[in-house]
This record gives structure tokens, sequence and C-alpha cells, in this order.
């Protein structure tokens, strides 16, 4: 109740002055009759107390609700009396309140055209790099490989575009199923042979095919290529491995995607989910755009798993997908 003490301050101060000047002119006129000025100040004490204590009463709910922070656009300020000065604050917060919904749904419906243009244009782009990856299939290998190369790259970046747009309206573009483990890293894996194949790392796939885990069956995969990508582009040298393996414990399964890269600085690792973050490897790297892993862990919070990340300088890197809901089918 600060704010109400704070707001009838002035009263009291003006009060109490008054109940200490009205006696000292009378003293000056030499009126010394001090019980009369004692009796005055007991009566106008009391219908002092008197008003406090009815507009208290009246106005706690409204000033209780000034204090509240508003947690929803459409909550009001309860009107405090019938003054016009209770009712003309009253309006002028609804005007203020149908004046900013107004501009709030012209700015929603901008960002709706924005992310509908975005993804009816990656979807034209897919077509002419179809085209082109025909194409190149009669090229001199060399050429062919080079050309293949940034392809792919288009390819990841408009994928990465086109979910992060559809990440908006996640709510209707999911459905979760049983997903078995095995079967879905073995497709990623193969969508992403090429580039094994030209960075000379070797995927190492250690998951038992009855390992089933309920998710969306698209945006788990979109997870799972950006982590394997991003283990192989990282990788230090010719020859190693990917390792890929499922693990069960404490009531839980752990998918996990280890490198044995460069890994990640300790100053850069509580930032690696962080948007458009690419930290001291990834700006070596001109792919490197920060919003992979970003996207990661946005998806994984919106499906209910969660992503974790150990890594040593020099050694590599860990992720881990973690999932609460899981089977293990036998015999699949």
């Amino acid at each position: 109740m600060k704010l109400f003490w704070r707001d009838h301050f002035s009263i009291i101060l003006i009060f109490t002055i008054q109940t200490v000047m009205i006696p000292f002119i009378y003293w000056l006129d030499g009126y010394e009759n001090f019980a009369v000025h004692g009796y005055g100040f007991l009566l106008s004490s009391i219908s002092l107390i008197g008003l406090l204590l009815y507009r208290l009463m009246r106005l706690d709910q409204y000033y209780r609700r000034l204090d509240t922070p508003i947690k929803q656009l459409n909550e009001g300020v309860e009107q405090p009396d019938t003054t016009a000065v209770g009712e003309a604050l009253q309006h002028l917060l609804a005007s203020y309140y149908q004046v900013y919904q107004s501009e709030l749904i012209q700015y929603r419906q901008k960002l709706k055209n924005h992310l509908f243009f975005i993804t009816q244009w990656v979807h034209q782009m897919k077509t002419p790099l179809a085209v082109i990856h025909l194409i190149t299939q009669d090229m001199v290998h060399d050429e062919n490989e080079s050309i293949q190369e940034e392809l792919e790259r288009l390819q990841k970046g408009l994928e990465m575009v086109l979910y992060a747009t559809r990440l908006e309206s996640f709510e209707h573009d999911f459905h979760v199923e049983s997903i078995p483990l095995h079967q879905l890293v073995t497709k990623v894996v193969s969508e992403n042979k090429r580039l094994f194949i030209r960075s000379h790392i070797y995927p190492e796939i250690n998951i038992e095919p009855s390992w089933h885990v309920y998710s969306d069956e698209k945006w788990l995969t979109f997870i799972l290529s950006q982590l394997i990508t991003n283990a192989v582009r990282y990788s230090t040298g010719k020859g190693e491995k990917v390792h890929i393996c499922v693990k069960a414990k404490r009531g839980k399964l752990y998918l996990e995607v280890k490198d044995q890269g460069v890994g990640i600085p300790k100053k850069d690792q509580r930032r690696v989910f962080q948007p458009f973050f690419t930290g001291k490897h990834g700006r070596t790297h001109r792919e490197s755009t920060g919003m992979g892993l970003f996207l990661v862990k946005q998806i994984c919070e919106k499906l209910g798993h969660q992503v974790e990340m150990e890594s040593e300088e020099g050694i590599g890197s860990v992720f881990l997908i973690i999932f609460q809901s899981y089977t293990y089918v036998r015999g699949s």
C-alpha cells in the first residue's frame, strides 16, 4: 500500500501544517485556551483518519492493481471511483489499448505476409537447384564435385531458412509418432554421405534397432542433420569418425553425436545455442551462420526434448538429445 500513502502524503502534510498554524495564529492574538485547541485538533484528526480509512477501503483493489505488473494485454485497470477524473482515466486506458491492438494486428499481418513470401521463395529456389544438380551429372568429375558442394550449401541454407520460418507456426506443423531411431539416423547419414566422403570422415552408428522415440520425424530429421553436419565440418583431420549412439539412463534416452574435432572453447560454450553466435572456430568456416544450434535448441524445447553439449578444445564435442518418451520394441 505504499502507493496509497504516497498519493495521500500531500493531504496529510497540509493537515499537519494547518493544525500547527491555526493555534499559533490564535496564540499570537492572545488566545491561550489550549484545551479548545486540543479538542479541535482531535476532531480534525478523527475526520482525517475517517477520510483516509474510507478511501483506503474503497480504493484498496485499485491501488493493489496498480502495484501488480500486467501479465496479459487485455488486462485493464479497474475504475477507482465515479468521479470525472476516474472515468476519464478509464476511457484513456481503453483508447490506448484499442490503438495498441490495432497496430499489433497490422504488424502481425505484415510478419505473416513476410514469412509466407520467404516460404514460397525457398520452395521456388529448390526447383532450379534440382535442375542444376541434374545438369552437372554429365560434367567432368572434379568440376562436378565442386559444383555439387556449392549446391549442397545452397540447399542446406534454404532448408535452414524454411525451418526458421516454420518455427513461427510450429503448433500447426508437427505430428508426434513412434520413430525408430536407428532407421532415422541411418537415413540422415545417407543424406549427408557426400559431405562425409568429401571430408574423409567416417560415420559410426551404434544404435539398436529396437529403440523408438516419440517425436516429429520431420523436425527430428532437421535436428540430427544439423548436429551431424557440424560434427563433420569441425572434425580436425582425415580418417576420423563421427560416433552416433544411444544410451538409456535415469528414465531417459540419450542420443549422442560425438566428433573428434576442434572442440569449443570454454568461454564460448555457454553461448553456442544463442542466435547468430559463431564463436572462435565458427568465424573460420564461411558456411557458419550461428543459427543451426539455435534452431536445434528451439525445436527441441517445442518437441519436449532437451539438448546438451559437452566439449573440450582440441579433443572434440558431444551433443546429446534427451528424450523423455521412448520405447524398446523387441524384434524391430
